[in-house]
C-alpha cells in the first residue's frame, strides 16, 4: 500500500531536514554509493519516496515517501488514524518519564525521526557487557542490533490505515512494541522466520539504505536467538483480532527456577486462554468467509471492481478489503496500482 502516489501532494510538503539526514546518514554509511550524486528530486524518486504521477506526468511523493519524510499534519490528511508513540515509565511513582507523541508539534511526527529519537531512548538504558576489537570498545552489541529490528519491523509491518497506530512502551524490565495489523506470515512463520512478507515493500527498502532491518524474514528468529543468549525470558509473540494488532514483548529478566515453576502451574490457566484466543479466531474466521461470500456475489453480478466499490459494498476499510482478495483463491487481479481490478477466475464463473 505504501506504493501509491499522491497525486495532489508537491513534493514541497516533505520535511527537508529530516530527507537531508537521511541522506547523510546513507552517505556515511555507503560512501561511494550511486544515489550520492542524485539531486534531492532524483534521489527521493531513486529510494521510492517519489514517483511520477499518471494525472499530470510530475513528480510527488509516495504513500512511503510521505510517511517517512512528511510532516504529522500532512501525513493525517492521507492515513487519518496515523499515530506514533512512545511512552516510558521507569519510576512507577511518576505516570510517564518520557513521552513522545506524532501529534505533539514538537517535532516532524514522520517515521524517520521517530524511529532515530525513539532508538536512542530504548537503548539508554540496557546493561549488556561491551566487546573488544582490536584493542576497541565495541558499544554495538548483539542486543543493540535486536531492540533496532524490533523497533524497524514494528513500524515497517504497520498498517497505517489502522487503528490505534504504534505504541512503544518502555519500563524499568520490559520493551513492547505494538503495530496495527496483523502478522502477514503468521505468528509461527515469523518466529522461525526464512520468510518476509512486509506489509509496506517500500518502507522497507528506505530502511535497509541505511542499514536497519532484515530482508530475509530472519530479524524476528535473531532477537529470540539474542535474548536466549543472554538468559533472558524468552520474547513473547501476541495477536489481536477486531481490531487487528500485533504485539513484541521483550523482557530484560533472567529465566529462573522460580518463574519456570509459576509457568507450570499456570498451564491450566494458559491453556483455557489460548483456547478462548483459538475460539475468538474461528469466529473471525467465519466473518472473512461471510465477507468472501459476499465478494462472489459481487464480482459475479459486475465482473470486474476496484478494491473501493468492494470495500463499500462488503462494509470495510480498502487494506481490510485487499487482505481478504489476496486470501481468495477464487479471484484475480489484473491492472497495476491505481488500476488494478478483481474478476473471479475462468472456472469460478
Amino acid at each position: 500500500m505504501d506504493m501509491e502516489v499522491l497525486d495532489d501532494v508537491p513534493l514541497e510538503d516533505l520535511n527537508y531536514e529530516t530527507i537531508l539526514g537521511y541522506r547523510n546518514r546513507h552517505q556515511v554509511l555507503n560512501a561511494g554509493h550511486p544515489f550520492e550524486r542524485l539531486n534531492n528530486d532524483e534521489y527521493l524518486r531513486s529510494i521510492g519516496a517519489a514517483a511520477i504521477s499518471k494525472e499530470d506526468h510530475q513528480l510527488h511523493p509516495t504513500a512511503a515517501g510521505m510517511l517517512i519524510f512528511g510532516n504529522e499534519y500532512n501525513i493525517v490528511r492521507h492515513f487519518p488514524d496515523y499515530f506514533l508513540d512512545y511512552r516510558e515509565v521507569l519510576d512507577p511513582s511518576i505516570r510517564w518519564t518520557d513521552r513522545l507523541q506524532s501529534s505533539s508539534g514538537e517535532w516532524s511526527g514522520n517515521i524517520c525521526d521517530f524511529y532515530f529519537r525513539v532508538y536512542n531512548k530504548i537503548i539508554k538504558d540496557v546493561k549488556v557487557p561491551f566487546s573488544m576489537k582490536g584493542g576497541d570498545r565495541i558499544d554495538d552489541t548483539p542486543v543493540h542490533k535486536a531492540l533496532r529490528e524490533a523497533l524497524a519491523n514494528c513500524l515497517i509491518n504497520a498498517d497505517y490505515y489502522g487503528t490505534r497506530g504504534v505504541v512503544i512502551k518502555k519500563d524499568q524490565d520490559r520493551i513492547i512494541f505494538e503495530n496495527p495489523g496483523y502478522i502477514r506470515t503468521g505468528k509461527e512463520q515469523m518466529r522461525k522466520g526464512g520468510k518476509s512478507d512486509p506489509r509496506n515493500k517500500t518502507l522497507m527498502k528506505m530502511f535497509n539504505l541505511v542499514n536497519i532491518g532484515e530482508r530475509s524474514g530472519s530479524g524476528v528468529p535473531n532477537i529470540f536467538n539474542t535474548w536466549e543468549d543472554q538468559g533472558w525470558k524468552e520474547p513473547v509473540i501476541e495477536e489481536r483480532f477486531d481490531p487487528d494488532r500485533t504485539i513484541l514483548t521483550l523482557e530484560f529478566v533472567d529465566k529462573t527456577n522460580k518463574e519456570k515453576a509459576a509457568k507450570k502451574s499456570g498451564e491450566e490457566k494458559t491453556a483455557k486462554k489460548s483456547g478462548e484466543e483459538k475460539t475468538a479466531k474461528k469466529k473471525i474466521t467465519n466473518k472473512t468467509k461471510e465477507k468472501m461470500i459476499k465478494i462472489k456475489e459481487y464480482l459475479s453480478e459486475n465482473k470486474e471492481a476496484k478494491t473501493k466499490d468492494i470495500a463499500e459494498y462488503i462494509g470495510l476499510k480498502h487494506s481490510r478489503t485487499r487482505e481478504i482478495l489476496s486470501q481468495m483463491d477464487s479471484v484475480e487481479s489484473i491492472g497495476t496500482n491505481t488500476n488494478r481490478k478483481y474478476r473471479l477466475k475462468d472456472n469460478q464463473k
